[in-house]
């Protein structure tokens, strides 16, 4: 089975010039904790609601006139929407990650899958546990 059989499409952006403010009303807005940027037609990064309480408020950064690009991460994990079902679960345990973004082999982003996807695709529950069980292992902190 491949990704584009199991990832979210129609995925919604915010644009690196758009304020953090924007940003969090989308992610109120669609019920969701992440959202990709993208500049154009292209992945920049995503934006948390974990960035923005991290990386701007919890540094004194205004949410009307702080830019997105001022939070988010930049580097990001993906996958192509041709690669089979273990690759994103591989990736997600690898990294630690509960959210994949998916391209095309144009580089454009075309979708998500999340663990919920993984978990309703038809295979074997004990995959999809141990994705889970990979990818909630606490990490050290960061001190």
């Amino acid at each position: 089975m491949l990704l584009r059989d199991v990832m979210t499409r129609g995925v919604e952006c915010v644009g690196p010039d758009e304020t953090i403010l924007a940003a969090a009303r989308k992610m109120r807005d669609l019920d969701v904790g992440p959202v990709p940027v993208c500049d154009h037609d292209r992945l920049a990064g995503m934006v948390t609601d974990r960035d923005i309480a991290v990386r701007a408020v919890a540094e004194g950064k205004n949410p009307v006139t702080c830019r997105v690009r001022e939070g988010m991460t930049p580097d990001v994990t993906y996958c192509f929407d041709d690669d089979p079902v273990d690759e994103a679960e591989r990736v997600m345990k690898q990294k630690q990650i509960r959210r994949l973004l998916v391209l095309n082999r144009d580089r454009r982003l075309v979708g998500i899958v999340s663990l919920g996807d993984l978990a309703v695709r038809g295979d074997t529950r004990r995959e999809t546990g141990e994705v889970l069980h990979d990818v909630s292992a606490p990490a050290a902190p960061v001190r």
